[in-house]
């Protein structure tokens, strides 16, 4: 009968770690991104680099690039931000999260060969969804929704982020 328990206990602890391997220790995604601020739309790339602490907490850096011309000026926004994920792992199909995120930009802008430069700070306050496109879980499309917010000379711009992205999860836990 001892045996018999110690089998169980090891195949429950064995089923328990193989279900813990599912979550990644981090992740990097790249894709599409639109911005619209101050009656801007600009439109670019966002790629992210993620470390997975636990199954629950992760701390994520995002870099974005921006490009839009708005009554004929040239604007484009650089944005480096980072900070905590936190992610619901109930799922291997989808797996939610939400983040918050700070840093900086700098956004450039042109017209009739005239050029100015502003540096502010950033945040992004949002989240989304990573949704399995294979079964190993290891590739994902990402949807996300984010408030974006530039802050600069006491003044605070806000707009909306929609990102599309293609993720890679890489090591087990």
């Amino acid at each position: 009968m001892k045996k018999f328990i110690w089998v169980a206990v090891a195949l429950s602890l064995g089923a328990w770690s193989s279900q813990a391997q599912q979550i990644s220790r981090g992740d990097v995604s790249a894709g599409y991104s639109f911005i619209r601020s101050g009656g801007v739309n600009l439109n670019g790339f966002n790629t992210t680099a993620a470390y997975n602490a636990n199954d629950w907490f992760g701390v994520v850096g995002d870099l974005g690039v921006y490009h839009g011309s708005p009554g004929g000026v040239g604007v484009t926004a650089l944005t480096y931000t980072f900070g905590p994920r936190f992610s619901v792992h109930k799922s291997d199909k989808i797996v939610p999260f939400a983040q918050a995120l700070v840093g900086g930009s700098h956004i450039s802008a042109s017209f009739g060969g005239f050029s100015g430069s502003t540096n502010p700070f950033a945040f992004i306050l949002g989240g989304g969804a990573d949704v399995a496109l294979t079964g190993s879980g290891r590739v994902s499309l990402r949807p996300e929704f984010d408030y974006f917010g530039l802050r600069a000379g006491g003044a605070t711009g806000n707009g909306l982020r929609i990102s599309a992205a293609i993720v890679y999860h890489f090591g087990q836990r």
